[in-house]
């Protein structure tokens, strides 16, 4: 499929997406936003890598949604706009795989809130987080979700009331973001991680994924009697068999994706 607003290459296990709108500091449009949505879905279904990289092209990461497509429009047109936005975000979580952002420059509004959905998190050091929304008078409403459960309530409200930036080093420090690193490792430090995690199976790494989003707003036990029963039933997939046997035999396992 050929798209207009994104790109899309693998290497091995780790596919990589790139928002690439960089003369519109990649405005999450409707149009982009439903070839994201689409294209996670073709990927989680595939099963062809194992692990995704979001990244943007040119200067920053995301500068949010494009405020043209909101001005002036009625109810129904501005909803259809945040339905896409929905969509995508609903794709991250719902695909097996892992989904890694790579932040660089700015992250604001819902590009902000395309990092907090996704999975894990790596910027660059001199990155630079806000949900500026107060600012125009258009509450940062729907970032605040995913932003909420990443960071504190407190932090997260500070950042949805003033609208100001807050430094990779300060996201690092209330959860938003995993990692930092130098501006010049960044790209690096994503690939990284993700062939860590995509050497890994994928049955077992996407069964986790589902579980932990589950569980996570469960009282405590639970929670726990949902984890137990999950990991009872993956006990029985062939990776997990051979994921055990590979240790108790001391060598490297041989993943099926079963």
């Amino acid at each position: 499929m050929k798209y207009q607003n994104i790109l899309f290459n693998s290497e091995g296990k780790v596919g990589t997406v790139t928002l690439n709108r960089p003369e519109k500091r990649n405005a999450l449009s409707s149009a982009l936003l439903e070839e994201l949505t689409g294209l996670l879905r073709e990927v989680g279904v595939k099963k062809e890598v194992n692990v995704v990289i979001i990244r943007g092209a040119g200067k920053i990461f995301s500068g949010g949604h494009d405020l043209k497509e909101v001005a002036g429009g009625g109810p129904q047109d501005v909803l259809g706009v945040f339905q896409a936005c929905y969509g995508a975000m609903r794709a991250i979580r719902e695909m097996p795989q892992p989904v890694i952002a790579q932040v660089h420059g700015i992250a604001t509004a819902a590009g902000c809130q395309l990092v907090a959905a996704c999975d894990l998190a790596v910027a660059a050091e001199d990155t630079l987080f806000a949900t500026p929304g107060a600012k125009i008078g258009l509450f940062c409403t729907t970032p605040s979700v995913f932003l909420s459960r990443n960071i504190g309530r407190k932090k997260a409200l500070e950042m949805l009331f003033t609208g100001e930036f807050i430094t990779a080093g300060e996201a690092l420090a209330h959860g938003l973001v995993n990692r930092v690193v130098p501006p010049g490792e960044l790209e690096q430090a994503a690939i990284s991680l993700a062939k860590t995690i995509a050497g890994y199976s994928l049955t077992a790494i996407s069964a986790g994924k589902r579980a932990f989003y589950q569980q996570i707003n469960m009282e405590d036990f639970m929670a726990l009697n949902y984890a137990t029963e999950v990991i009872s039933l993956n006990t029985t997939t062939e990776d997990a068999r051979e994921g055990i046997q590979a240790f108790l035999e001391k060598r490297e396992p041989r993943w099926a994706g079963k």
